[in-house]
């Protein structure tokens, strides 16, 4: 709750934000000029467009939550990762402490490739090519 509440303030704004900005689109008026309902003209043209900026922010964010946690856990003396990796810091206890960064890192790296996998998903126009350099 402590971390997600600060960030839920960001996605709340980008999430209005972009949705103003599809909502005025040409394709959005002509859904609504051939009489499709005001829910179906919404999640189906105005949110599945506003996805690609929400799913960047949300990924970015992630990374930003696990920092977050070692700030959050040691001030509420919760156990987890962020506890671990302050005593361990705090000991000198090396291998912990680079085992620490290996999870972080590679939780962090596979996040960004479910963003880029979600791209894909969400709009199907955005491939990488086998041409790109």
């Amino acid at each position: 709750m402590i971390l997600g509440t600060s960030l839920a303030a960001v996605i709340t704004r980008q999430t209005r934000a972009s949705m103003i900005e599809s909502m005025g689109t040409d394709y959005v008026r002509m859904a609504r000029a051939k009489g499709l309902s005001r829910p179906r003209v919404l999640f189906r043209y105005g949110l599945r467009n506003s996805l690609i900026v929400l799913v960047t922010i949300i990924g970015l964010q992630l990374g930003g939550l696990i920092s977050g946690a070692v700030v959050t856990e040691r001030i509420f003396a919760l156990p987890g990762l962020g506890k671990l990796t302050l005593d361990a810091v705090f000991s000198r206890d090396y291998p912990v402490i680079q085992a620490v960064v290996l999870v972080i890192t590679a939780s962090y790296i596979l996040i960004n490739l479910a963003v880029d996998i979600l791209y894909s998903v969400i709009n199907p126009q955005i491939r990488v090519s086998e041409d790109a350099s």
